[in-house]
């Protein structure tokens, strides 16, 4: 069977690459036009050929084609050049999952999918699971913590499925640096893994954080949750029961589990918390559970952690899940989750002088995380609240008009800042303050004695820097 990968932009080359070792007769289809360098040259290296669709009228027989699930061309465009052929059709996640076959059987793996929230929990997961070293990939890195050191396998890398073979590979040179001899064990005995749209299946435990905002992908033709619903391929299922009930009441899995911070039908749900910008308590009751090993679980646990919004806590109700599904102590969820501060450069808490400085940066910033992370401060007229981001980091743009009328009906002064603050200035009725440079919004806040909450939609590669 010949096999068509589309897209080289979003990790297809990767995959082309893998089943072409594997023996496949692969051709490829640049649809943006990116290829070039190094990948180019592996596709010749490897006798991929690179084709148009108007080639496939020269093809026979069957046909297998693996496609982004954000693709902008139906099956139907794509039959259309060659409606005699027998087409087989699979996403970039599920071929991962095919290429990954049985690797990993011997450790934990976790997928990460969702709308908010899943570089975070990949990080409470990774200090959960801290002596196991583990291997990370998300959207800061692909990552191996050694005894606790952090190793940066590529820092520049995206969260597309081919990714998540890209960490392996990185992992496994890392281990073997020099050609020849006895390959060495593998560094890392688990594996933590954030996809943007979707998961491969190879998951022991997929987490689906929330669909907070269904936005639409594939130019309109589909939706975001229709692309994170691969997250059931997964062994074990954690959702959010809002998510769950809203988008995928009709799914057929015989261990999904649900988390709420409100909703006491769930399997794991919040029955006390007390908000803090320093630890944030969590009294948390759970039922049963689905696990690793086939046994189900009831019982109730404490966390104190970095957590000072309900969309930080409905983070950790997902870790603390994902956690328990794999069977880990008690203890070490307990402890692990004291130990996360939040991230550099993304949700975290940072003390300047005498200035209380919390950032939250994420390139995926929107209308009711805003909301959240203004609503979590206890004396709002101490802070100066800056909104503001740069465009074109993610698929999902964030609705300036909502945002406007957010602002409009909001008492607090807000100070807009970079692309978007520009942007939205001409959204919003009542008089508010524009700085271009965010790094002014930090002058301006210790020149005024105040706090600061910068709320930014960008890449944290990008403020990390400054």
């Amino acid at each position: 069977m010949k096999t068509l990968v589309i897209d080289l932009t979003h990790g297809g080359v990767k995959i082309a690459v893998s089943l072409a070792k594997k023996g496949h007769e692969v051709y490829c289809y640049d649809i943006y036009n990116t290829l070039k360098g190094i990948d180019k040259r592996m596709l010749e290296v490897y006798n991929i050929k690179l084709i148009q669709l108007e080639d496939l009228k020269e093809f026979e027989g069957e046909l297998k084609v693996i496609y982004p699930i954000h693709l902008p061309l139906t099956h139907e465009d794509i039959k259309k050049y060659n409606p005699s052929l027998n087409y087989t059709f699979t996403t970039h996640h599920k071929a991962i999952g095919e290429i990954l076959n049985g690797w990993g059987d011997d450790i934990d793996k976790i997928e990460i999918t969702g709308v908010k929230g899943k570089t975070s929990c990949a990080f409470m997961l990774k200090e959960i699971l801290m002596d196991k070293n583990p291997l990370i990939l998300s959207s800061l890195g692909a990552l191996i913590y050694e005894d606790g050191k952090e190793i940066v396998l590529q820092k520049n890398i995206s969260i597309t499925p081919a990714n998540i073979k890209e960490s392996v590979d990185l992992a496994y040179k890392l281990a073997n640096p020099v050609c020849g001899g006895e390959v060495k064990d593998r560094i890392y005995n688990c594996a933590i893994f954030e996809s943007s749209l979707g998961a491969c299946g190879i998951g022991d435990v997929g987490l689906l954080t929330n669909i907070v905002e269904d936005y639409p992908i594939a130019k309109n033709r589909s939706r975001a949750s229709i692309a994170k619903k691969q997250v059931f391929d997964c062994n074990i299922v954690w959702c959010e029961k809002e998510s769950l009930d809203k988008y995928y009441n009709d799914i057929k899995h015989p261990a999904v589990n649900s988390f709420s911070i409100n909703d006491e039908t769930a399997n794991l749900y919040v029955s006390n918390v007390n908000y803090s910008l320093d630890e944030t308590v969590i009294d948390i009751k759970f039922r049963n559970i689905s696990t690793k090993n086939q046994k189900s679980v009831n019982g109730d646990i404490t966390i104190k952690t970095f957590a000072p919004g309900p969309h930080h806590v409905l983070n950790v109700l997902g870790v603390v899940g994902v956690a328990l599904s794999l069977n880990i102590d008690e203890d070490k969820i307990i402890n692990g989750l004291e130990n996360y501060k939040g991230i550099p450069g993304r949700t975290n808490k940072r003390i300047i002088g005498n200035r209380v400085i919390i950032e939250e940066i994420n390139p995926g910033i929107n209308t009711k995380a805003i909301e959240a992370s203004i609503n979590m401060l206890e004396n709002k007229s101490d802070y100066l609240i800056s909104i503001g981001g740069d465009y074109g980091i993610t698929c999902e743009e964030i609705d300036e008009d909502t945002v406007g009328k957010l602002i409009d009906n909001l008492d607090e002064e807000i100070i807009l800042t970079g692309e978007v603050g520009k942007s939205i200035l001409n959204k919003i009725s009542k008089k508010v303050r524009f700085i271009e440079d965010y790094n002014k919004v930090y002058e301006l806040a210790f020149e005024n004695n105040k706090n600061l909450l910068f709320i930014y939609r960008s890449d944290y590669r990008k403020l990390s820097k400054r």
